[in-house]
């Protein structure tokens, strides 16, 4: 039996619990949240959907966090976007007090389990997480990878028109302005980019792909994505439940990959039943590897600033 705990019953965690349902990929999912009732509407408004998807899975919601006991995967997406006169250090301080009170409620009631971690800066709460717990760095990983990268795969089959099941590519690096799509790596039916593309075209798609999170929440203007992100966050589920060994990107912890050790960043990675079984550290150009260096020294940057909140 599979029990899925989601901390944070907001639109990305909310996206992560029914898709979740509707594919069937877990025994059990319950939400969690601080906010009174809201948790358990949610969970029965899906529960009550369940006869009409055919699904059998067991989905509430609760306020209390003992009531993730025993679960084998615990998605955190509780913590704040920055709002209007926060600085980055006010953000890091609010979202590193989130990350501690549900790290240690982790500790407390499901010891055993891995953590995804969803919420920004995803990669520097990841570290912390991975500090706070105390947990092995394969069963402490986030998401940012597969989001990154289905919007770069969008973005191609929009200007390629194609279709997004052809496309094979790969964004490595901090989920941010930094993060390093790999035009190299990305092929459509087996056949390179630039058959399809121009350099120029190909460089735009980048560039959009980087800005992808903030162009949304400019046209949404109140708010983020949580569609494309929570369905990103129940492929990683899925892929370690059903031990699939999915080479899938994910916020990662490295030790002398890239030649990088002690950060977590965007890379490739096995996913199995044991969580990130290995981390595949591809062949990177002269060029590809400086992108990938300066997205890194950003989180080594975001890492640095937590390390006096975490006592």
């Amino acid at each position: 039996m599979s029990k899925i705990a989601v901390v944070g019953a907001g639109f990305v965690g909310e996206t992560v619990a029914i898709t979740l349902v509707k594919n069937e990929s877990v025994d059990e999912v319950v939400l969690l949240d601080i906010i009174e009732d809201m948790p358990a509407g949610k969970g029965l408004d899906m529960k009550e959907s369940t006869p009409i998807s055919n699904s059998d899975i067991k989905i509430w919601g609760s306020n209390d966090y003992a009531d993730m006991e025993g679960s084998d995967i615990v998605v955190v997406t509780a913590g704040i976007p920055r709002k209007p006169g926060m600085d980055r250090m006010d953000l890091l301080k609010t979202n590193i007090n989130i990350c501690k009170a549900v790290v240690g409620n982790i500790v407390k009631f499901s010891p055993n389990a891995m953590i995804i971690y969803v919420a920004n800066p995803v990669d520097v709460l990841t570290y912390a997480a991975k500090e706070l717990s105390g947990f092995e760095t394969h069963k402490v990983f986030g998401m940012a990878g597969i989001l990154d990268t289905a919007r770069y795969r969008a973005f191609i089959s929009m200007e390629a028109n194609v279709s997004v099941k052809d496309i094979r590519a790969m964004v490595l690096g901090g989920h941010g302005d930094s993060m390093v799509p790999l035009p190299r790596y990305t092929s459509i039916g087996g056949v390179p980019l630039s058959e399809f593309l121009s350099q120029d075209k190909i460089d735009s798609i980048v560039q959009r792909t980087r800005k992808g999170g903030g162009e949304i929440v400019a046209l949404l203007k109140t708010g983020s994505a949580y569609y494309a992100p929570g369905m990103a966050v129940a492929e990683m589920v899925e892929a370690i439940i059903k031990d699939q060994k999915r080479v899938l990107p994910v916020v990662a912890y490295l030790e002398d990959k890239y030649g990088f050790s002690d950060v977590y960043a965007g890379a490739p990675v096995v996913l199995g039943r044991n969580g990130v079984e290995k981390v595949l550290e591809i062949s990177l150009n002269e060029e590809e590897l400086n992108a990938y260096t300066t997205s890194i020294s950003h989180v080594k940057t975001g890492i640095e600033e937590i390390r006096g909140l975490l006592t």
